[in-house]
């Protein structure tokens, strides 16, 4: 084991023991606190939208680096959340650890993801009303309302599998951008653990179930009529599903194998 006051970064090992004690801290939080926490953080996420959008309107820096530059952009929405705290759905698939080790019941771990889903809808939903009535949109001379207007278009046009795979692969990478997060000791350990992932999955065109309730509906107000009702709720639930087999199945139960107690005992 570290020093308390070691300046290195924590072992994987360590880190997994970090993870399920976090995870059993979230199962047992109070549901005023998870709620608000969660708004919290759908908002966060929103902002790191946000600015994405911005960032990439008429950037003229070609197809790579706008993408790029929009990735690293859309890292304030998780370093927000990890830094600042907050309650992150997705994020939270690695509660999957603690429930495996046997540390927290699958009933704790649903009210927690429950609660956390809800909250982030409505803080990320709240935000694109609020982006709205201030004029955001209405900068560039309408550019960025254009341009989160195509964004939406092209996320409710994915098929169920594209949506689907690319939730898989989105949630690979937030999971393990916080399960790196676990290994720094300082803010800026953190920060740099957080950006890389997540700059990828959002230029690799990933899909984010909580990024998605912020931007489709930001694409519908700001007016496309491409976007409906049914065209988000078919992509959110897909990708929502996604999400949880990449985050709790290919991060956290994949490290459970390597690093779980009960495989210790039994060993």
């Amino acid at each position: 084991m570290s020093q308390p006051n070691s300046v290195d970064a924590y072992s994987p090992a360590e880190i997994a023991q970090r993870v399920e004690r976090a995870g059993v801290a979230k199962a047992g939080l109070a549901t005023i606190p998870t709620l608000v926490l969660a708004v919290l953080a759908g908002a966060f996420i929103a902002f790191g939208a946000m600015l994405y959008v911005v960032v990439t309107t008429d950037s003229g820096l070609g197809f790579g680096p706008e993408r790029l530059l929009g990735g690293l952009a859309f890292s304030l929405g998780l370093i927000l959340v990890l830094v600042g705290g907050a309650e992150l759905f997705t994020g939270n698939s690695l509660i999957v650890f603690a429930w495996a080790d046997g540390k927290i019941t699958a009933a704790r771990l649903l009210r927690n993801w429950g609660l956390v889903y809800f909250g982030n809808f409505a803080g990320a939903t709240a935000t694109a009303f609020a982006v709205h009535w201030s004029g955001i949109h209405g900068l560039a001379d309408g550019a960025v309302g254009g341009t989160v207007m195509r964004i939406a278009e092209a996320k409710v046009a994915l098929s169920p599998l594209e949506a689907f795979v690319r939730g898989i692969l989105c949630n690979v990478l937030v999971c393990l951008a916080v399960w790196l997060c676990f290994s720094a000791r300082r803010v800026t350990g953190k920060i740099l653990a957080i950006v890389f992932p997540i700059a990828g999955f959002v230029a690799l065109g990933f899909e984010h179930s909580v990024a998605n309730m912020y931007i489709i509906p930001a694409g519908w107000l700001a007016g496309s009529e491409s976007v409906t009702l049914g065209g988000y709720g078919a992509n959110i639930l897909v990708v929502t599903a996604g999400n949880i087999i990449g985050g709790g199945v290919l991060v956290a139960l994949v490290y459970w194998l390597v690093y779980g107690k009960r495989l210790e005992d039994t060993a």
